[in-house]
């Protein structure tokens, strides 16, 4: 019974997630429903819903009602909805293990989001979209700067290389000039990234997978009461409109169980400590714009 309870009280985030995902608005999903808009959003901060509500919600979003209660597996084909879910995650997280981008979002600098943020709003055409995409970047931050869970990161080596040859955001469209900024800010990333590593902060590490340029992105989060996978094909500085992939999230034992098993083996692997920087600093000496 408790672990039901806990379900239902994370029904509000689960429809929140979904919702985005779906791409309608809270008026539309309001209306079909029969609801004022207001109900919509208590639901969403966690007011007690019927099962039946339950059920037409689960129909009209095209998700299971079990999934809607937090039981199995939740699939994200936007950027938005599944930058969303793993805010919702991470607030619940006191460890996270990570198969990053070429950087950890979490731990990047002023410079990193602002970048990105102008490229994002340059480009796009619906101004509302990357509006909520940012917003819930921003809030991702906030929230790691508020409870500073353990992390531990791992990084591809060949993904770094792409990412100092292209810069913030290769996939997003720039002008040359701001291509230029997006190569100097990934370069300035990377020099942060040393610097996290020689000063060895208290919950904070980072390694270096070399050679290995296929591994899946995945966060391992770990709870007072679970540990959640994330698998994601949707990088941090991607556009709200990408359409790269579909990404998942799960509590299931045997697939966090089979992941955490490989993210183990790899850090074991992986290069640590000073030779991790000098391997960065022979990356950015070759590649990076200055």
């Amino acid at each position: 019974m408790a672990a039901v309870t806990m379900r239902l009280s994370e029904i509000g985030q689960q429809l929140r997630a979904f919702r985005l995902e779906s791409g309608m608005r809270a008026d539309e999903i309001a209306a079909r429903l029969g609801v004022s808009r207001a109900a919509l959003y208590r639901y969403e901060k966690g007011e007690v819903i019927k099962l039946d509500t339950v059920q037409r919600l689960a129909e009209l979003l095209k998700v299971s009602p079990l999934t809607l209660l937090g039981i199995g597996v939740e699939y994200y084909s936007r950027p938005l909805s599944f930058f969303e879910r793993a805010r919702q995650v991470e607030e619940e997280a006191d460890q996270i293990l990570q198969i990053a981008d070429p950087v950890a979002y979490l731990v990047t600098s002023q410079d990193y989001d602002r970048l990105l943020s102008r490229a994002i709003l340059e480009q796009t055409d619906d101004a509302q979209l990357a509006e909520q995409h940012l917003a819930i970047l921003t809030a991702r931050k906030e929230c790691y700067r508020v409870r500073r869970p353990t992390m531990i990161i791992m990084l591809s080596e060949p993904t770094i290389e792409r990412f100092l040859t292209r810069g913030v955001g290769e996939a997003i469209t720039m002008s040359d000039e701001l291509r230029i900024e997006a190569r100097r800010i990934a370069a300035q990333e990377i020099e942060n990234i040393i610097e996290m590593i020689e000063a060895e902060p208290i919950g904070l590490q980072f390694s270096l997978l070399s050679d290995i340029d296929n591994t899946t992105n995945c966060m391992l989060m770990r709870g007072r009461e679970r540990m959640m996978l994330a698998i994601n094909p949707f990088r941090c500085d991607t556009s709200p409109s990408a359409t790269t992939g579909v990404s998942l999230v799960t509590s299931a034992p045997e697939a966090v169980n089979a992941h955490q098993r490989v993210i183990e083996a790899l850090w074991r692997e992986s290069i640590k400590g000073r030779y991790a920087a000098e391997q960065l600093r022979g990356l950015l000496a070759q590649h990076a714009i200055r």
